[in-house]
């Protein structure tokens, strides 16, 4: 049987079920991806399982995110990552090396494994044929305990690329085309797979920007080919010995279809509060811009920033834009200053910041109230730049440098000036040195845990009830995302290790009195959400922060993937209306009553409650072993249950 590239993934690493849409696989994991965002509680987790060495070939603590060391709190967190990464067999990234995803692709990305990372872009990795998923933190740390990712078997979305890019035209608008017609939902439940003979025009870092913003499609993953693209990015990094080439097999099939003329396509942009709020540049041109935002893993690599620097050198920003630049690696910033690139920025008037994240989680870089801000970064959720009231918006580096040098948004095809033809050296800076390696497991062993005053420990949560009353505290509308249950920033992430203090800020620009109101609830209580509730980033904070405030229901019209599977791992039951009218009769303050829950869910999809004397039928879609779980109070607890 001829196969695409996701069906050949998997299959090599299927450890349990079989592989058909809606059904539960369990795969085996090969490499492993923490930030020090969500890396905290995971090697919290690690603690809790009593792990003594991790069991996957490749795992990886990154620090990108929490880089501002405003006080103890930051600096604290980085010594724990550090001890737990030598304590448990990891290697150790430390702060300033950069962004995960580009630094994971260049120093340990291999065509034809699986990597899972407890961040949500982890599907980048796709650019070099892995099968890369973003999962929440537990998942991490039960893979690195040995035990299979489960998934549901998602359909394979086949994307034929044809024809090559215009002129002032890249990979991100691609990735915003896909947007534009599949929105934040059209990815859910897909493995999205390009092919086609336009791939050979898109190098493996143009493929990492598709593949980055797949998260913002909802997809599980995406997929390219490890053809001779993926082979000279290998080699231009020092690791040709680390590539294997593997394409569809000719006649290959696919569940569903679409395809892009590369030729056709224009530059894009997301307007502000979505990613999927995407227009052609060419409707918005004129708005004033006061900021412009270069670097993230979503534009990660040197041509990104190249290109922005020859499109101006020799020319200077316009007077009302800061234009902040963050390289998004130490070997991207050695080839910026090797190529001269990073002169003509400096030169051109823009800031230079450090390596990270920096801007694209709110850690700095926040722009003014209501002012425009255009960002090569793949996200633009209310208030996630720092700013309430922020007006983001997402792009291309081209455009983006259109914007910098005009102080508007600028089709860049209107510039009068040729299109920069980089030219990137043969060999990309390689420095592996900069990565602590794990230790010998007798040394790792001597190795004590170093915890600051701002760790706390996991919260124990008790199993679920079978006759339950909750009221609803919160409801909520459409697309609700995890940066607005659990905001993001240099105000929250602090506290990222202390669930108490962190759970202050659940909802806080949604709600602002839910946290206090939950803290003060007596017995549990339940959250109603419209569809696609809690996508975006994979952050576990936003299920046990709430669940740590009492929440032991979300029914919502549907769930976003990450937070549905962390909405089970720690025992809070996710459900989705039988019929969606329901959601308009039930109210903040309504009480649902569950009678006999426990049973429910051991027999059957279908969960009643009752409330103002109302019945009404919920479904969870939860595999017996999800079920298990919720019934235990969550992973940790039925792990502990079955080994006691």
């Amino acid at each position: 049987m001829a196969e695409n590239v996701a069906l050949k993934l998997i299959d090599s690493h299927l450890e349990s079920g079989t592989f058909e849409p809606g059904g539960e696989i369990g795969i085996r994991i090969d490499q492993t991806l923490t930030q020090d965002a969500t890396g905290t509680l995971v090697m919290l987790e690690l603690e809790a399982l009593g792990l003594d060495r991790i069991r996957t070939d490749t795992s990886v603590q990154y620090v990108d995110h929490n880089l501002l060391q405003t006080d103890e709190k930051n600096p604290e967190d980085h010594m724990f990552l550090r001890s737990a990464a030598q304590r448990y067999g990891l290697w150790f990234s430390p702060a300033g090396n950069g962004v995960s995803h580009p630094v994971h692709q260049s120093r340990f990305g291999r065509p034809g494994t699986t990597l899972i990372g407890s961040d949500s872009h982890t599907c980048a990795a796709g650019a070099l044929g892995m099968l890369a998923i973003g999962v929440g933190g537990l998942e991490i740390a039960m893979s690195m305990a040995g035990e299979p990712l489960y998934i549901s078997s998602p359909q394979v979305m086949g994307v034929e690329l044809t024809g090559r890019l215009p002129d002032w035209v890249s990979a991100k608008d691609v990735i915003l085309e896909m947007l534009r017609r599949h929105g934040v939902k059209g990815g859910v439940g897909k493995i999205i797979e390009y092919y086609g003979e336009g791939l050979e025009s898109l190098t493996a870092m143009d493929r990492h920007v598709i593949a980055n913003m797949g998260a913002e499609l909802g997809a599980t993953a995406t997929v390219f080919p490890a053809d001779d693209a993926v082979k000279d990015y290998l080699t231009a990094s020092d690791r040709a010995v680390d590539f294997t080439r593997i394409v569809a097999d000719e006649g290959a099939e696919y569940d569903l279809h679409d395809s892009i003329d590369l030729s056709q396509l224009e530059p894009l942009i997301a307007a502000p509060s979505s990613p999927g709020n995407v227009r052609p540049v060419r409707e918005v041109t004129g708005e004033d811009v006061f900021q412009v935002v270069i670097g993230s893993s979503a534009n990660p690599g040197l041509r990104d920033f190249a290109v922005v620097a020859e499109t101006l050198a020799d020319r200077q920003i316009h007077g009302q834009v800061s234009l902040d630049v963050n390289p998004t690696s130490r070997e991207i910033l050695a080839d910026l200053i090797a190529g001269g690139w990073l002169t003509s920025l400096v030169g051109s008037g823009a800031r230079i910041h450090q390596s990270g994240c920096m801007g694209c989680i709110g850690m700095g870089e926040a722009p003014a109230v209501g002012r425009n801000s255009l960002r090569t970064m793949p996200r633009n959720f209310p208030g996630r730049s720092g700013t309430d009231e922020d007006a983001v918006w997402l792009c291309s580096p081209e455009t983006a440098a259109a914007a910098a040098l005009t102080g508007r948004i600028t089709d860049p095809r209107d510039l009068d000036m040729d299109y920069p033809q980089v030219r990137l050296p043969e060999r990309f800076s390689a420095n592996r040195s900069m990565l602590v390696p794990p230790l010998p497991i007798e040394e790792a062993r001597e190795v004590e845990l170093v915890k600051g005053s701002n760790i706390s420990t996991l919260p124990e949560f008790d199993p679920l009830p079978d006759d339950i009353d909750l009221e609803i505290l919160l409801k909520v509308g459409d697309d609700v995302s995890t940066d607005e249950i659990m905001p993001a920033g240099s105000r929250v992430l602090p506290y990222r290790s202390n669930i108490p203090k962190i759970s202050e800020f659940v909802y806080i620009q949604v709600d602002d009195t839910y946290a206090k109101r939950a803290a003060e609830h007596e017995g549990g209580h339940a959250i109603i959400g419209g569809e696609n509730y809690g996508q975006g980033s994979s952050r576990e904070h936003a299920v046990i922060a709430p669940r740590y405030l009492g929440l032991r229901v979300v029914v919502a019209k549907s769930l976003a993937r990450i937070h549905w599977q962390n909405l089970a791992n720690f025992g809070v039951l996710a459900l989705e209306f039988a019929a969606e009218d329901d959601y308009d009769a039930l109210s903040q303050g309504d009480v649902l009553e569950f009678r006999r829950l426990r049973e429910e869910l051991g027999r059957g999809e279908t969960i009643t409650a009752e409330a103002d004397g109302r019945k009404f039928s919920f479904r969870h879609g939860l595999s017996p072993r999800q079920v298990e779980m919720v019934l235990a109070g969550g992973r940790i607890a039925q792990r502990a249950a079955k080994e006691g």
